[in-house]
């Protein structure tokens, strides 16, 4: 990186609220989160140079596009800023957040607002899942299923099963551990859910079969929700913090990796034939954020915000970041070192199965989330002595891949 970028702050929706039954639509949680995130900021409309959109399926599920500028229509204050949208399915405010940091990196801007935002209770669900499965390549994935992405992370289960061996309870203690997590977040959409003993197994009535491989409580909650941060320069944010008088530590991205895959999952596994992880790629775009962030181990992190949109995917994030070796997720899972209070929590905010999916806003909110734990303001998801957090957010079947590394801003 020519030089960090500094974390401002931010605001994320309730991800509970379902925004239809009130009468609004995403042009309202678009407002909430932009003007929660410049409040929380403590900064004055006028200071916002550029706006980034993350969205993936708004012309599908409301026939809404043109999303950069729905947001000066619906926060005047913001009228005639500079803004786009960005379309990378679930990494789609990774890719607007990559894309401000780099306009601030050029020099062009020092202070963007990056939104991600989605909409997905205001159809029934077998709709809105059929709107999802633009993400895979349109009747050319060669997968007989009702559930695209169930049935895809299923066949990821499969071949982590095929090549290295996977005890299924595993996946159920994954899912169980981000739900437990949950339960601390005010935000979280799965936070008053009550579970049944026995609901966290293999019983097909408890938690049944979705697709093969993937069971009910596996599966990440979509939902509707935004989430905006404000990234700055450096010089941007320290004449910021002098201004306002805080003394807080600040947040700032050291570091990022950005890989793409093709859309297809089967070429992808299948170009990994003999290769040391299921997915290079994503173990590539991992590296290349430690390396920007001078991160030499692992153990140099102290928590991770990744995709867990099933939990098959965040055993995979397991292996790739190199916490195991590959193929050995089950360790860190069995040792209990990725839960609050372990020696590398991931999800402390519930991730995707506990928080909540709302697709475009999943990039975003990984990023506050990391921004809160380094800063020490995650309330009661604070994993005690965060000062570095990494995140990975993933589009479709791993073909987008982003990830980042946030710590506290030197002074």
């Amino acid at each position: 990186m020519s030089k960090p970028v500094s974390i401002l702050g931010g605001y994320q929706t309730d991800f509970a609220r379902v925004w239809s039954r009130e009468g609004f639509d995403i042009s309202d949680m678009i407002r909430d989160a932009c003007l929660g995130a410049i409040s929380a900021c403590d900064l004055e409309p006028s200071a916002i140079q550029s706006i980034h959109v993350g969205n993936a399926f708004a012309e599908a599920q409301r026939q809404q596009g043109h999303l950069g500028a729905l947001v000066s229509q619906v926060v005047p204050e913001l009228w005639g800023i500079p803004a786009m949208r960005h379309e990378g399915a679930c990494a789609s405010s990774s890719l607007a957040a990559l894309t401000a940091m780099a306009e601030i990196e050029a020099g062009r801007y020092d202070c963007v607002l990056v939104l991600g935002a989605e909409e997905f209770k205001n159809l029934p669900g077998d709709q809105a899942s059929q709107n999802q499965n633009s993400a895979a390549w349109r009747d050319r994935e060669e997968i007989e299923c009702r559930f695209m992405w169930p049935a895809v992370f299923g066949l990821l289960a499969d071949e982590y099963e095929h090549r290295y061996g996977l005890d299924r309870q595993v996946l159920n203690r994954i899912s169980e551990i981000n739900y437990d997590n949950a339960k601390r977040n005010p935000n979280a959409q799965t936070r008053g859910w009550k579970f049944a003993e026995g609901s966290f197994s293999e019983d097909d009535t408890l938690n049944p079969v979705i697709e093969p491989g993937v069971r009910r409580l596996h599966c990440g909650q979509i939902t509707d929700g935004a989430c905006a941060i404000i990234l700055a320069s450096p010089e941007f944010a320290e004449r910021h913090r002098k201004s306002r008088g805080n003394k807080g530590p600040q947040a700032q991205i050291q570091g990022w990796g950005h890989r793409n895959a093709g859309i297809r999952y089967k070429d992808k596994v299948e170009r990994s034939r003999g290769a040391e992880y299921v997915f290079p790629h994503v173990r590539e775009a991992i590296l290349h954020a430690f390396e920007r962030a001078d991160v030499s181990a692992i153990d140099q992190i102290d928590g991770i915000e990744t995709h867990d949109c099933f939990s098959m995917t965040e055993y995979m994030a397991i292996d790739h970041f190199g916490i195991t070796l590959p193929g050995e997720s089950y360790r860190a899972v069995e040792n209990s070192s990725i839960e609050i209070g372990g020696s590398l929590p991931i999800n402390p905010s519930g991730g995707l199965i506990g928080c909540g999916h709302p697709v475009g806003a999943t990039g975003a909110r990984m990023l506050l989330d990391a921004a809160k734990q380094v800063t020490g303001t995650a309330g009661d998801c604070q994993v005690e002595g965060a000062e570095t957090f990494a995140t990975l957010n993933i589009g479709g079947s791993c073909a987008t891949v982003c990830t980042f590394v946030v710590g506290k801003q030197d002074r």
